[in-house]
Order: C-alpha cells, then structure tokens, then sequence
C-alpha cells in the first residue's frame, strides 16, 4: 500500500531545497510558477527538469511555447517566490525583465538563470516533468532562498 500523501509531504518537507519561478511567455503574456521540485539532469547535453501539476496554468503555457526560464530566488525575494506560487493569473508589470536566447522571461535580479528550449515531458504522476536544454545562463553573487519544512529559510553567514 503506498504512504498516505500528507505524510509523504511531511516526510519530503525535511529535504531542503532552493527555491526557483519557472517562467514562459505565451501568446504575448508572461506565466511563472515557484517550484522546488527541479535540477539538474545532464551536462552533455546540458538539461534540467521541472515538475509541473497538470492542472496548472503553467503547464499549457510550457506545452505551447516550448521554451522557458529557470530562474533561482536570491534570500532577499521570498515575495517573488510567494507572488508566482498562487494559482491564477499573477502581477508581472512591476518586474523587470530580460530575455536570452530562446526569449522566455527572466528575472533581471534572480541570483541565477537557465534558459531552456523543451527537450521533452515525462509523465510522473499527476505531474509531468519537463526536461529542458539550457540555451543560456548566468549568475551573480549573493546567497538563495531556501525551502525547509513548509518554511522559507535563509543560510547562515
């Protein structure tokens, strides 16, 4: 019999992991979403993955334009982190943004960035996973957000 899901949620709650909004644009519109449940995958050829519920906005937005941004949270932008983790539609007109080679958004401040044309999706439950070949990426200096039992954390200098 598998584990219930709530004890799962509070079991996987204590792997800590960083905090990263997927973003795309879509037919003119910028859709993001926070996720923990991405990484890296391969270095030849350079690929990363995301988990995306089916149920979400997100998900359409992946599947149609086929490209798309990771960005990595810096500890100062837990509000950007919880802005892109509602469901529905999000503020986006008092963020900046630049764009690399594929031309989905990025955040101009995340402490980190890939930009990802849509190798493949996986089914994974009522997930799937999107796999993406980095196109482009950079990153600054500056610590990350992190997530660690239903909780945003910071690391200790």
């Amino acid at each position: 019999m598998a584990i219930d899901s709530l004890a799962q949620r509070r079991i996987m709650g204590h792997f800590a992991t960083g905090v990263t909004v997927v973003t795309a644009r879509h037919n003119g519109e910028i859709f993001g979403m926070t996720a923990n449940a991405v990484a890296s995958l391969s270095l030849h050829p350079p690929l990363v993955l995301v988990a995306v519920d089916k149920t979400a906005a997100m998900h359409a937005a992946l599947t149609a334009s086929r490209h798309y941004a990771l960005n990595i949270l810096s500890e100062t932008q837990e509000y950007l982190s919880r802005r892109f983790a509602l469901r529905g539609p999000k503020e986006v007109n008092d963020v900046t943004w630049i764009t690399a080679s594929s031309g989905a958004p990025i955040l101009a401040d995340a402490l980190a960035w890939v930009d990802c044309r849509l190798a493949e999706i996986l089914p994974g439950g009522d997930h799937d996973i999107f796999i993406g070949e980095i196109l482009a990426g950079d990153c600054r200096e500056g610590l990350p957000l992190l997530y660690f039992c239903g909780k945003y954390r910071r690391l200790a200098e």
